[in-house]
């Protein structure tokens, strides 16, 4: 055994898990700590994977090259695509997985990654190299310059990581270290008026790492986060709550044939279990407000921000006070459990208060409880003191990813883990560092709002975020990304194969609906369809472009489409779905992509990391703050960063003779 690493991850979180495995299967010599291999991909809120804008991110790192989508499709119980009634970019694949067997799946993929192991310990500390003197003013993060505002000189390193130092009193060295800790460092949870300390119920918390770093120069500070209670399905009354099935097409996370991930859980595909729906009312309403002054949120006891998009209960109630009903959501656990997880019920009151509240609604009148629902405050860095490659500005080889970098959801952790991990390993391996765009991914989207916007709130996707939705479909993730993963040598050749045989198959639809000629004789079958008629022979594409018509529909009428589609050797579903989407909304991607070319015309014109913005006096104040503190890498990132206005970017490109 060997404590001497290329790269070490702390946590085995959504971030850690995908971290260690990309570093590890891009030939880093990886070491994965965890406090308990038990816990190994644990889902401490929610038992589902996805949802808005989430489940596109899910897509692109399963086209990278990771593995969350396809752990997530071996231990689905039920997979929705959402937001079907919308255009294709807004559509959102979401699964429920079975708790318990998305542990072990992670588990086998973790434990059979050449160059991965895994140790079981809690980091303490870390180890630094060429650490910087107190007394070398070049290294001065609080420097006052002479119009009184601080000048941050994160551009210079003030050292480099050499290993860590855990609780055993075992010491790992390595060239990069990715910390991923999620909620645990200096975590403590809130019931009521009881606080626990720990980083999730039953579990631990982690101290010491956040005021080393803290010492060391970096910035932190608290947020706070929730999760409901868990129900026994056994005392739940499903006769008064409504039914809610999951799809039954084609559609999955991973890019890979559906027999690929099975293997996983060792089980094959999973039996599709129902949600079920039910509703708050006003008598729930009322015993949470006369609780309101044991509520850790209402009485001073927490003072960190939490998530705006996935309120606790309460405030629901205090907010949305006109409301006389929220809508709940009861999720099942896992195929082997009777339990149940109410969604829009995070809670952090005392626990006869929650009970109180949940056995007025109908189908929860016997409703007996696995555990409350609780509240947990936890450390977190401000992400602008990371590089795009989530690199931390302060210490080289050092990566910060997940819920440490102020985000909230397994999604956008993972997103944040899998780069990390990438560029941790081409760190050590001397390589390019690996980046993406805002119009290449969503992942791109949410490391650009991070490192430039910083956050005041936990973060969460949104298809709103991303100016270029209608370029990062979730359908094209792999046409996107693939080749991409494939040079890194995260993404294998079985996968960069299927990649090369969909983009030639859809080609062949695209180029056989661009050149084969419908007659007017063909009105006949239009007007059966209820489709207008034509006044002249067109091409078939412009008729697949209405939009009562397809591809498979139309395939019944031409033979020699139904012959081409029926040729397609695999995947063929997501294909067809594919090449329509392509044809359908072609107008709208060209147009898009017209305006990313032009904007990232911006991105193309470099800013030195020692400019000192303070000398330009044509600059607002405010500009010069933001500039000098975010450290811009180029004049695209600039213009994105709050308070610095098209005036302020207009001046930079004048004086850089633009």
């Amino acid at each position: 055994m060997t404590f001497h690493y290329d790269v070490i991850v702390i946590g085995a979180g959504h971030a850690g898990c995908e971290a260690a495995h990309a570093a590890a299967r891009m030939g880093a010599r990886t070491c994965l700590i965890t406090m308990d291999m038990n816990k190994i991909g644990q889902m401490s809120c929610n038992p589902a994977v996805g949802g808005i804008a989430k489940g596109q991110i899910v897509r692109e790192i399963d086209a990278l090259g990771g593995k969350m989508g396809e752990v997530t499709d071996a231990c689905s119980i039920q997979f929705r695509m959402l937001n079907r009634s919308k255009g294709p970019a807004m559509w959102s694949p979401r699964s429920q997985a079975d708790r318990g067997k998305f542990i072990w799946a992670w588990r086998k993929v973790l434990e059979n990654t050449p160059n991965l192991s895994i140790w079981q310990d809690t980091v303490q500390s870390f180890v630094f190299a060429d650490e910087h003197s107190d007394s070398d003013a070049s290294y001065s993060l609080n420097k006052k310059d002479d119009i009184g505002t601080e000048t941050d000189n994160t551009a210079v390193p003030r050292g480099t990581i050499a290993g860590v130092v855990t609780k055993m009193g075992v010491r790992f060295e390595a060239k990069a270290v990715v910390l991923t800790a999620g909620t645990f460092l200096n975590g403590l949870m809130h019931i009521g008026r009881t606080m626990i300390k720990g980083g999730r119920v039953g579990e631990e918390a982690s101290y010491g790492l956040t005021e080393q770093l803290r010492e060391f120069g970096f910035v932190t500070d608290r947020m706070k986060t929730g999760t409901p209670v868990r129900l026994d399905g056994r005392t739940i009354d499903f006769s008064l709550a409504e039914r809610q099935e999951g799809d039954s097409d084609f559609h999955h996370f991973s890019f890979l044939p559906r027999e690929d991930e099975l293997s996983l859980s060792g089980e094959g595909s999973l039996p599709q279990l129902p949600c079920w729906t039910i509703q708050t009312n006003e008598k729930v309403h009322e015993i949470l407000r006369e609780g309101l002054p044991d509520s850790p949120l209402y009485n001073g006891q927490i003072q960190s921000i939490g998530p705006r998009y996935c309120p606790s209960i309460e405030t629901k109630i205090v907010t949305f006070a006109d409301k006389d009903h929220h809508l709940l959501f009861l999720e099942p656990e896992g195929t082997d459990t009777q339990e149940y997880y109410l969604n829009g019920f995070s809670s952090s009151l005392p626990i006869d208060i929650q009970l109180e509240a949940l056995h007025q609604i109908p189908a929860l009148r016997n409703a007996v409880a696995y555990r409350p629902g609780y509240a947990i405050e936890y450390d977190f860095f401000d992400p602008t003191q990371l590089h795009h490659t989530l690199e931390t500005k302060l210490c080289r080889g050092l990566f910060f990813a997940g819920q440490v970098n102020g985000t909230t959801g397994y999604e956008e952790a993972a997103g944040q883990g899998l780069l990390a991990g990438v560029n941790a390993a081409l760190l050590v391996q001397g390589r390019e560092p690996f980046t993406l765009s805002r119009d290449e991914a969503y992942i791109g989207v949410l490391v650009d709002d991070l490192v430039t916007k910083g956050v005041d709130e936990p973060y969460r996707m949104f298809t709103s975020r991303a100016e270029y939705r209608i370029l990062l479909r979730q359908d094209d993730a792999d046409m996107r990304l693939t080749e991409k993963g494939y040079k890194l040598g995260l993404a294998d050749n079985r996968r960069y194969s299927l990649l090369l045989e969909k983009k030639e198959w859809i080609e062949k639809i695209l180029e056989f609906c661009n050149t084969f000629h419908v007659k007017l004789s063909f009105n006949s079958v239009l007007e059966s369809l209820g489709s207008t008629p034509l006044k002249e022979g067109t091409r078939l594409v412009s008729l697949v472009n209405r939009p009562e018509l397809n591809l498979m529909l139309l395939a019944g009428y031409v033979p020699e489409l139904r012959e081409l589609l029926d040729s397609v050797p695999n995947r063929k579903e997501e294909i067809i779905e594919a090449a329509e989407i392509r044809i359908k909304y072609a107008g709208y991607i060209e147009r898009e992509k017209m305006v990313a070319e032009k904007i990232s015309r911006l991105e193309n014109i470099h800013l030195r990391p020692d400019f000192d913005y303070n000398s330009l006096q044509q600059l607002t104040i405010e500009a010069r703050q933001k500039l000098s503190r975010i450290r811009p890498v180029t004049v695209g990132q600039a213009s994105r960063i709050p308070g610095v206005s098209p005036a302020d970017i207009n001046i930079l490109l004048v004086l850089l003779g633009r």
